[in-house]
């Protein structure tokens, strides 16, 4: 700590040396005309004499990541958005201005003008004619060879995460990409993008706790939302036949590798189709999702191949259950399925309804087991209330997740449209809010209203942003895909 404090101190007297020499440390626009990636791109295949004949001149701005002083010589490399890319400084070149490379320090964000040219061992390098600085770093970054590999640290501070981890930026842009192909798979499908309200003054369109606020104009409470689905089946009461969103929903729930309080949640609908439909449009909407960002149909994760070729496989919640040893009799009595499941060690804590019980068993016994892209089909009615009964059945709702990597990535069902059961389903779901179930839903009588203008037969989906994001990139746990994931205060 000391000695952090002290190479401060010393880089904040550089910065006072600099002001009184009539230098501005923090700069105004600069005028790039390359980028590391495009020079290098460009120019790296060339040989020495070659370069020399092009005469190429260039200007580039970033941080200095290196340091090689050779007296009257020095070797840097400059860090940009796409890269890095080596520097030379010459005294016999630069002059008077040699001796102010002396106020500068790896951090430092410079920008430099010259012309390249090939090094000894054959680097693209740039000869440096002129440099400017445009921001002065007053912290040292991480030591080379240590890194910033303290996790909490660079999940608190990802700006310095960003800048010693080029693998974490590549991860970003990653994510970047698959948001764009998402979105534009869905517009040439004729989807349109919408917004509906983040507050909310019903939580609805999922299980889940909400977080709650208050509007002082207004006067009323409000929650942050918990999904986005009432608002979009409202607008295909309105004629919008396939709508899409794709923005942060908010949940008050634990903190995990899975889970985070703020998430990304792509939710889209579509008219006159059901669960069916939407299992072959997600299957096809991956599939070529993952060649297009990954080249490939099969994905590296962890020590593990991940294969999205279609077909993929589609087993009822039931059948997946009864592989994996579960009891035939305990998907049938619930009394069975407690005993059965406590001799299992499954936490039965906030379990009140055979259908949950059924979840919580279906989390242990079946998840870890579902490695390759997998719909689970047709859950219990009272896990999805705003699912349609399957065809047959009175315990059954056509409903299906996908899981990947052994964690739920989407849940999509046909919609429920008929308003006198949604009525009742909303009803049983304030017993159970009653009877403790505090993430049940609470009563929507304008969803109700609008349901009874007529919606027309549709399906619904949503799929975890976040969660696909860590499978195409290899990543262990949520908070490496989220650019700023919710921590404790630091103090």
């Amino acid at each position: 700590m000391e000695e952090t404090t002290e190479l401060i101190l010393q880089r904040k007297r550089k910065l006072k040396e600099l002001r009184e020499m009539g230098i501005d440390p923090y700069g105004g626009p600069y005028e790039c005309t390359h980028s590391a990636a495009e020079l290098l791109g460009q120019y790296q295949d060339y040989d020495g004499q070659d370069l020399e004949q092009l005469s190429v001149r260039c200007s580039v701005a970033g941080r200095l990541m290196a340091w090689r002083s050779f007296g009257k010589a020095v070797f840097s490399h400059l860090q940009d958005a796409t890269g890095r890319i080596q520097v030379y400084f010459r005294k016999d070149i630069l002059g008077e201005r040699f001796s102010l490379l002396k106020k500068l320090d790896i951090g430092d964000i410079i920008g430099v003008k010259g012309y390249l040219f090939k090094t000894k061992t054959g680097e693209l390098t740039i000869m440096v004619e002129e440099f400017v600085l445009l921001s002065k770093c007053l912290r040292p970054l991480p030591e080379k060879w240590h890194g910033l590999r303290d996790i909490e640290l660079r999940y608190r501070q990802r700006y310095l995460d960003l800048i010693v981890n080029p693998q974490v930026r590549e991860t970003f842009l990653k994510r970047a990409r698959i948001i764009r192909f998402i979105r534009q798979f869905l517009e040439n499908e004729g989807f349109i993008e919408v917004e509906t309200p983040m507050m909310q003054p019903i939580p609805g369109g999922a299980t889940a706790r909400p977080f709650k606020t208050h509007h002082n104009a207004l006067g009323i409470d409000l929650y942050l939302r918990i999904a986005p689905e009432l608002y979009l089946k409202r607008l295909l009461v309105g004629g919008c036949e396939r709508v899409f969103e794709l923005n942060r929903n908010f949940r008050n729930e634990g903190i995990s590798t899975k889970h985070n309080p703020e998430f990304t949640m792509l939710e889209f609908y579509v008219a006159y189709r059901d669960y069916n439909f939407l299992m072959d449009f997600t299957e096809r909407m991956l599939a070529e999702l993952v060649r297009h960002i990954n080249g490939s149909l099969r994905v590296t994760y962890g020590n593990e191949t991940i294969d999205f070729t279609p077909p993929w496989r589609r087993v009822s919640m039931f059948d997946a259950m009864l592989e994996q040893g579960v009891p035939e009799e305990v998907l049938r009595d619930h009394e069975r399925a407690v005993n059965w499941a406590r001799s299992e060690g499954i936490d039965l804590k906030d379990v009140r309804s055979h259908g949950k019980l059924l979840d919580e068993i279906f989390k242990e016994k079946v998840e870890p087991h579902l490695l390759q892209p997998t719909f689970v089909v047709d859950y219990p009615v009272e896990l999805s209330p705003l699912a349609k009964r399957k065809k047959g059945s009175e315990e059954l709702v056509e409903r299906f997740e996908l899981f990947i990597a052994r964690r739920e990535v989407a849940n999509a069902f046909t919609e429920l449209n008929d308003p006198e059961e949604q009525r009742q389903r909303f009803v049983e779901q304030m017993k159970a809010r009653q009877m403790g179930d505090t993430e049940a839903h609470l009563m929507d009588e304008d969803f109700i209203r609008a349901l009874e203008y007529g919606m027309p037969p549709a399906a619904g989906e949503g799929i975890g942003i976040d969660r696909l994001v860590m499978v195409l990139t290899d990543s262990p746990s949520i908070r490496d895909v989220i650019l700023f994931p919710q921590l404790r205060p630091e103090h």
